[in-house]
């Protein structure tokens, strides 16, 4: 059985003269548009979207390479009061990633304020430049916009205010200018062709996850994590297996739908997404798996990736 390969081409080569290269938390409040945002800058998808909330659990690493220098994103789950010990380590990959920053990127939704009690926590990260994106212009007036941004203005010390429309890629080059010029001059941190520093295996399983929110209502996103069993890369074709991991067998059920059908349209519209991004035939085989209060096991947790 052959593993994928890392999204890793060539060697690194020698930085131009005035070449800048830094790390960039992208953070902010659950659904405020981190993951269209990244994926925006990017030109591909790399993080998963839907319109719920909690959609993103890991950090996700985008990587921005041209001629005037390299960003590595930090793409972030949004912030949230933990309830499991699944939460406790998505927020402690939060706090891990404003730590490695050279520049926070704020992301902010203005229907969406966060309360002083929401920022609390970063209270001891004020020192860290903070760049503030008010996202959804294309969805909010004016006034709207300039209120959510002036509140945010007396909560955190700000570089500088942008807004932009992450959706219609308005206002994103000129956002992505800016950060260059924030950051420090410095050599690539990864070859310029590389887009991730995760394997491909990874993103396969954040796109079946993705179909999850897609597909099924209430609880049933939140209640899953997927695990993938085995990732066979052959000349035409790659076979992939695949665990749903669910709380109850109630949920269990439930995803597999009468007769199956629930569980076969997952993988249909799973493989359409796997197919895209990996350039090639798919064959995906899906099970579903009871793993009892999983999302506070620590080596549950552990095995499907959260090792923060």
């Amino acid at each position: 059985m052959s593993e994928p390969e890392d999204i890793t081409p060539g060697p690194i080569p020698e930085p131009p003269k005035g070449y800048k290269s830094g790390y960039v938390t992208i953070m902010g409040k659950p659904n405020a548009g981190k993951s269209t945002f990244l994926n925006a800058v990017l030109g591909t998808k790399l993080s998963i979207i839907s319109p719920k909330v909690q959609t993103t659990r890991h950090r996700i690493t985008g990587i921005h390479s041209d001629d005037r220098g390299q960003i590595v994103f930090l793409d972030t789950p949004g912030f949230l009061e933990p309830r499991y010990k699944l939460h406790e380590k998505m927020m402690h990959a939060v706090r891990r990633s404003v730590e490695d920053a050279d520049l926070i990127l704020f992301i902010l939704d203005p229907g969406d304020v966060p309360s002083e009690e929401e920022l609390a926590w970063f209270a001891s990260y004020r020192k860290k430049p903070v760049l503030l994106m008010v996202n959804k212009s294309d969805r909010f007036k004016e006034a709207t916009i300039t209120a959510a941004a002036e509140q945010m203005a007396q909560q955190l010390h700000l570089r500088d205010t942008r807004i932009i429309s992450a959706l219609n890629l308005e206002g994103v080059p000129e956002l992505v200018e800016q950060i260059f010029a924030l950051l420090p001059e410095g050599p690539p941190f990864f070859p310029p062709d590389q887009l991730s520093e995760h394997p491909e295996r990874f993103f396969v399983s954040e796109l079946i996850r993705e179909q999850l929110f897609h597909l099924y209502r209430a609880e049933i996103p939140y209640s899953c994590a997927v695990n993938i069993i085995s990732f066979e890369a052959e000349p035409e074709i790659t076979r992939i297996d695949a665990e749903i991991v669910v709380s109850r067998n109630s949920q269990k059920g439930i995803v597999i739908g009468k007769g199956g059908t629930a569980l076969k349209k997952l993988g249909t519209e799973a493989r359409k997404e796997i197919q895209q991004f990996l350039g090639t035939k798919v064959y995906l085989n899906l099970f579903v798996k009871v793993r009892e209060k999983w999302r506070e096991n620590e080596t549950f947790l552990r095995s499907y990736g959260y090792n923060s």
